[in-house]
């Protein structure tokens, strides 16, 4: 493959972006989500808590209802998914993962866009999926255009 000029002008304008993206607020704000859950002992306790409790679940499913204690890893799983979910740290670096997400889904689907109108993006938004001749999913038997 040779290295012409316009593909090394391609790859810079994607180094360019990359490094936006990088710089922006959203990915500082994920990371330092990101750290707070990484540095607080309260928080970890209860993901080691949960991971711990996660394992007994994928066992206890194997057998399911008929495990002796699937009534009890039901119930502690639950409880503790909760916990952990209501966390202020777990909850911070899940909307800031979203808002991660949402942008790097914008940025795809503007490339994609930028290529071909026909280009289709799978970023599991509705949101950006519908702009698509086909939501996904359509189960239409083709009859929207998307086949």
């Amino acid at each position: 493959m040779l290295a012409t000029l316009e593909r090394m002008e391609i790859l810079d304008q994607a180094e360019q972006l990359s490094m936006m993206i990088m710089e922006s607020d959203v990915v500082e704000y994920y990371m330092v989500c990101l750290n707070k859950v990484k540095s607080n002992r309260d928080t970890q306790r209860k993901i080691r808590a949960f991971s711990k409790e996660k394992e007994l679940y994928e066992e206890v499913q194997r057998f399911g209802r008929y495990h002796p204690e699937y009534h009890k890893v039901m119930k502690n799983i639950r409880e503790l998914k909760r916990e952990m979910d209501m966390d202020i740290h777990v909850a911070e670096f899940k909307k800031a993962e979203n808002d991660l997400q949402a942008l790097l889904d914008e940025v795809s689907v503007l490339i994609g866009k930028s290529v071909s109108e026909q280009i289709k993006v799978p970023t599991g938004n509705p949101f950006f999926d519908s702009s698509s001749s086909c939501g996904g999913g359509c189960s239409t038997g083709g009859s929207c255009g998307c086949s």
